[in-house]
């Protein structure tokens, strides 16, 4: 497909792969990468030294083009930043934070610059920003997100409405028939995360992988309103957060419930029990843990099968 999206990261097919804390390191971006989507590396669970380790190891065995992922709100930004300067990465997708303190200087230095958004607002702030495209993240996502609960077929032309760049559908997107949906919503591409975070070549914990795998339709929820949401597979940790929150617990209670690294413990080590697991809705359509190659292949062939059904003219209609 040639389209705004495809041509602004040169690859061969509109789909981009999330950068997922725990998930997104440089086995799975080069494998999406190498199958002609666009991988992303997820700095959100690296710090600077592991950042450009997952750089290296990714030019090892790929040319294709790589994108990293920075939440705005990590410490070590600075430190980031200049590792994907110093890396020569020319495409970066910003989240959680005010793509403005950053993308004047990324822009400046050349480099594509992608913001993931939850509404309207937010989408338009970030074409004010200097932004070359956004993510209109739905909230059916996994991991962090809005808080205005906006599905993503909702979320998807109110943003296309707003903004005259390209828009990136995410949110229960992970099949090729809710692909076509987003692009008849008027997306350019879409960002997968949930399937990519239980495929083969996810840096994730294997029991992470079959948990989200052998998920059913209402086992995540959307919770931690209070300091950042984000969506969980029901564990007895989310029992702990959902009886703290429905007695009403502060911000600060709720803070010392999460503790430290309990998305680590959740997803790289594997503590299914006790450990914070972030996924999206549509892990209870996933039923197999499959090459990141295999599920891009899958998305496309499905997605052109759709169109062209759909486009087929009707008989009967004739």
């Amino acid at each position: 497909m040639n389209n705004r999206v495809t041509q602004l990261f040169g690859i061969k097919f509109p789909i981009i792969q999330a950068g997922m804390v725990w998930c997104s390191g440089w086995k799975l971006a080069s494998a999406v990468s190498n199958a002609g989507g666009l991988g992303i590396i997820g700095s959100g669970s690296m710090n600077p030294n592991t950042l450009k380790e997952h750089i290296k190891k990714y030019k090892n065995i790929s040319r294709n083009p790589l994108a990293i992922n920075i939440p705005l709100l990590r410490t070590e930004i600075e430190k980031l930043i200049n590792i994907i300067l110093d890396e020569d990465i020319k495409i970066v997708f910003t989240s959680a934070g005010n793509p403005a303190t950053w993308t004047p200087i990324l822009k400046e230095k050349g480099i594509t610059v992608v913001h993931v958004v939850s509404s309207q607002k937010f989408a338009r702030k970030a074409v004010e920003a200097g932004v070359d495209a956004v993510v209109a993240e739905g909230f059916e996502a996994g991991g962090h997100n809005g808080r205005e609960e906006t599905t993503t077929f909702c979320l998807v032309p109110l943003v296309c409405e707003a903004v005259q760049v390209p828009v990136i559908a995410a949110g229960g997107i992970g099949s090729g028939k809710s692909m076509m949906a987003a692009f008849a919503l008027g997306a350019e591409g879409v960002q997968v995360g949930s399937r990519f975070a239980a495929s083969i070549e996810s840096s994730a914990h294997i029991k992470f992988k079959k948990r989200v795998a052998g998920a059913s339709e209402g086992e995540t929820i959307l919770t931690m309103k209070k300091l950042t949401p984000v969506r969980l597979i029901k564990n007895s940790f989310y029992d702990q957060i959902h009886e703290a929150e429905s007695r009403g617990a502060s911000p600060a209670e709720l803070t010392e419930i999460l503790g430290r690294k309990r998305a680590k413990k959740g997803i790289f080590e594997g503590d299914t029990v006790y450990g914070e697991l972030e996924i999206g809705q549509i892990s209870a359509s996933i039923s197999s843990i499959q090459h990141a190659a295999e599920i891009v292949k899958e998305l496309w062939e499905e997605f052109c099968q759709c169109k062209a059904s759909i486009c087929r003219p009707d008989p009967i209609a004739e």
